[in-house]
């Protein structure tokens, strides 16, 4: 009898654990193939997820328009994702207007650029922006002069509007379509485009390939500008929030291994697999050091102390809510959207989790840095932007 007791207590447990582990919430998050994805593939090579107990699941998606729909509707829980998308997203720019995607913290600072193709090549050369209205005057005497990004709203296609307006050039003047990341390459080499702003390794993929050359990288626009952010879908961030703050504090500490420059060749050997980013080694090595081979004879540009950074002692995780601001101002000055709203400021503080940020980063001892709503300049404009006084900003700026 005793036997049948412990059989019984055995079989209740078993059905217990099973239970429990049908239960747990497997969060599955999604990314794109570029080298800053970097944050959520290290952290589950690392075992940082399962340090923290968080089951993941990483999905590689093939453009942002099939990140965004997953977000939304709960397929994925979060990505690898552009700092600006969800406001593009909320405006109706890049999406169904009112459609909220949360931002809750940034995954890097830089690392992307704007690549022109062999037409440009000694017409304009490495960060020379005046020369760059001649030379597609001097393209489009033979040709119609089009540009790509990744996502309409994204950062890559405001990083490409705010470098010909830099450039005296209307960007109406000249065509900007949506190609995903990892087809910018092929489509450049099949003659879709004559220029196309991205993140790395893509940029170094044309230059090695022989088919561009990099003209200026997105640090020489805004020197440690937000990038890519850990977004996540809305009933997630409320309902899974001890999940998403383990997701987050696995994500910070990859971020500060990826920061220790020793350890970028490993990443680099990582993210080459087929299942991450899939591009040749040596590209992906050099531009994660901050050696750009720029193509074209131009040479090779080294970045000291604005390369791709994850980490930076807190100063690029925290996601601000001025940036926030930055980014939806400058759907109103390109005419993307009419006006800035006049809720703006309300839009943004619904998206950019910062509390949140700073609540987990103070957890961990990580400083939590005091600017969210400072003003600041990027490199090629010469007016301040100040979060708290958008107009004013808008109102000197060229289009």
């Amino acid at each position: 009898m005793k036997n049948i007791k412990v059989s019984i207590l055995a079989v209740l447990l078993l059905a217990m654990v099973s239970v429990s582990f049908a239960q747990k919430h497997v969060v599955k998050l999604g990314f794109i193939a570029l080298t800053d994805c970097a944050p959520l593939v290290m952290a589950k090579e690392l075992g940082l997820f399962a340090k923290y107990g968080i089951d993941i699941q990483l999905t590689k998606e093939a453009s942002w328009a099939v990140i965004r729909d997953k977000v939304l509707n709960g397929e994925l829980d979060g990505a690898h994702c552009l700092y600006s998308m969800p406001f593009s997203v909320y405006e109706g720019i890049g999406g169904k207007a009112g459609s909220e995607m949360r931002i809750a913290m940034t995954l890097n600072d830089n690392g992307q650029g704007i690549t022109l193709s062999k037409d440009f090549c000694g017409l304009v050369g490495f960060k020379e922006t005046k020369k760059v209205a001649a030379a597609i005057k001097s393209v489009q005497s033979r040709k119609e002069v089009t540009f790509a990004m990744t996502f309409p709203g994204g950062t890559h296609d405001i990083w490409l509007r705010n470098w010909l307006a830099a450039c005296g050039v209307n960007s109406k003047s000249v065509g900007i379509i949506t190609i995903p990341p990892p087809q910018m390459v092929a489509n450049m080499k099949v003659d879709n485009m004559e220029g196309f702003c991205v993140g790395e390794p893509w940029n170094g993929v044309a230059a090695q390939q022989g088919i561009g050359f990099t003209h200026i990288a997105s640090q020489d626009i805004w020197k440690n500008h937000p990038e890519k952010a850990l977004v996540v879908n809305k009933a997630f961030s409320e309902t899974k929030r001890e999940d998403l703050k383990n997701v987050m504090k696995a994500i910070l500490e990859a971020c500060k291994w990826l920061d220790n420059m020793t350890n970028r060749n490993a990443a680099a050997k990582i993210l080459t697999r087929p299942n991450y980013v899939n591009a040749a080694l040596p590209v992906i090595q050099a531009r994660l050091l901050g050696s750009n081979d720029l193509g074209c004879e131009l040479g090779v540009q080294k970045y000291k102390d604005d390369y791709m950074l994850f980490h930076n002692n807190g100063l690029v995780n925290a996601p601000r809510v001025g940036y926030g601001i930055w980014f939806m101002t400058q759907y109103a000055r390109f005419g993307m959207i009419p006006s800035l709203p006049a809720n703006y400021k309300e839009i943004v503080d619904k998206i950019v989790m910062d509390e949140l940020y700073a609540e987990v980063a103070k957890s961990m001892g990580i400083a939590v840095p005091t600017d969210n709503m400072k003003p600041f300049k990027t490199n090629l404009e010469t007016i301040m932007f100040d979060p708290s006084n958008p107009k004013a900003y808008l109102a000197g700026c060229t289009h």
